[in-house]
């Protein structure tokens, strides 16, 4: 009997021994590899891998769970087809990785390749990591550089986090498609390249799969997590609020090249009825002074006035003229409200860096125009009253639309104040879907390029840690 026992202590010994010296060997293997600097630079986010590991025991994530063998699978097949999700077959490391050495690593004995089966296994997570950030980040952010993205949860979300819980799950395509952008218009480029591929098993025309790369790679850029928001699209010169699964279209004015109309993101939180306009000072320089200087009437016949540093108002004499034309910085000039007002019966105003506004425009014959790039970078909006409404109705404000109404006809001041802002979205697609088919608008600032040339050549500054 005390035999029998000995044999058996030495057996499971034996057994303990061959599973966690194995279990050891790849630990060893991949801690290895994650200590090293020089590895570590391979990688597009070296951060996220480690954490990723680090919550795994530095195991394989890829090759060591028979019951992830579809997982796997399903995993390898998104990086080496990325076309089908508007993405370039780059930084996923394709070089190392493929279906054929997923499956020869999978059948060969566990003390053989630990070296080559733990850079495979790296080398995927981190493919799919990336893959993961540029469906919902895009590959060239201007706000989020890399290195940012991946030392930092932005907004909620977190890559090693959604491939973890991903790596779990029977559904793991579908988790990882969670990453893309909720926004109609990227929506339909993503079932535009589904229905393409699952028609034809291919991607679209070169000359067209590169506008649908650079145009959803833009859309990534987009913070927006709401569902109802403004969108405004430069080229198209159009304006779009969806709200409650609604649509409305708007036709819009957008700025000149010169003038550029900014692209950002802010929120709306109120408009007002009856503006006056605080004419831009590059505007009052370089276009009314000089009007101003030929003839004074020109202030009485466009209802403008003149101030000074303090507040006050000028009484414009040849005397006060010479003065503004000596120190024009030190004056201001502004147009009251009515019908002749630049800016309309209605201003909606958001937060921003650029000092442009949404706004409605005594030149109404301009929305006939198919090219509407003719504004100082300010978007002027046909039918804004309608827009003006809308707005009320989803913030449950419908009782507001006869006042809104009434201040429109008789151009009386008033604020109109949001319950609940709505996020305002510029944007520059030179390519959308609609009805199922591709449609191209001029790129009216030159901005497009090749996705390799970045798309932000004009790009704000990039956060960084």
């Amino acid at each position: 009997m005390k035999a029998f026992l000995n044999f058996t202590a030495i057996f499971f010994s034996i057994i303990t021994t061959a599973i966690y010296g194995q279990d050891l060997k790849v630990t060893n293997e991949i801690t290895s590899f994650l200590k090293d600097s020089l590895n570590l630079s391979n990688l597009n986010y070296p951060k996220s891998v480690i954490r990723l590991y680090a919550t795994n025991n530095y195991e394989y994530l890829w090759l060591n769970d028979k019951q992830k063998i579809d997982q796997a699978s399903i995993a390898l097949s998104l990086l080496t087809n990325p076309n089908r999700f508007g993405l370039l077959p780059s930084d996923y490391h394709l070089e190392s990785l493929s279906l054929e050495r997923l499956k020869q690593f999978r059948s060969s004995s566990p003390e053989k390749q630990q070296k080559e089966k733990a850079l495979f296994d790296i080398l995927m997570t981190d493919g799919l990591l990336s893959f993961i950030n540029n469906l919902h980040f895009g590959k060239y952010n201007p706000l989020y550089h890399p290195s940012y993205i991946d030392s930092v949860r932005i907004n909620g979300f977190c890559a090693d986090e959604i491939l973890s819980d991903a790596g779990r799950q029977v559904g793991f395509l579908n988790l990882v498609q969670e990453a893309q952008p909720k926004l109609k218009a990227y929506q339909d480029f993503q079932n535009y390249l589904d229905q393409s591929y699952a028609t034809n098993n291919a991607m679209s025309p070169p000359v067209e799969m590169e506008k649908i790369l650079i145009n959803m790679e833009r859309l990534r850029w987009i913070n927006t997590q709401s569902l109802d928001y403004i969108l405004i699209n430069i080229p198209s010169y159009t304006l779009e609020f969806h709200y409650n699964g609604n649509v409305s279209e708007f036709k819009v004015v957008v700025g000149k090249p010169k003038t550029a109309t900014p692209i950002l993101e802010s929120e709306i939180n109120y408009f007002s009825t009856a503006p006056d306009w605080r004419v831009p000072h590059s505007i009052f320089l370089n276009e009314i002074l000089p009007e101003i200087l030929k003839d004074r009437a020109y202030l009485r016949n466009n209802h403008y006035s003149i101030y000074d540093e303090a507040g006050d108002k000028i009484i414009v004499n040849s005397s006060a003229l010479k003065e503004i034309n000596k120190n024009p910085k030190k004056y201001r000039i502004r147009q009251s409200s009515g019908n002749h007002n630049a800016l309309g019966a209605i201003v909606f105003r958001f937060q921003n860096s650029h000092g442009v506004y949404l706004h409605d425009t005594p030149q109404k014959q301009f929305f006939n125009r198919d090219n509407r790039a003719l504004s100082h970078g300010c978007i002027r909006v046909q039918n804004p009253k309608l827009l003006a409404a809308k707005l009320l109705a989803f913030d449950s404000s419908k009782d507001k639309i006869p006042v809104l109404e009434d201040a429109v006809k008789t151009y009386r001041k008033m604020d109109f104040v949001l319950k609940e802002s709505v996020p305002i979205i510029i944007t520059y697609l030179t390519m959308s879907i609609r009805d199922g088919k591709p449609t191209i608008y001029n790129d009216i600032y030159q901005l497009d390029k090749s996705p390799e040339d970045k798309l932000n050549e004009n790009k704000p500054n990039t956060i960084a840690p």
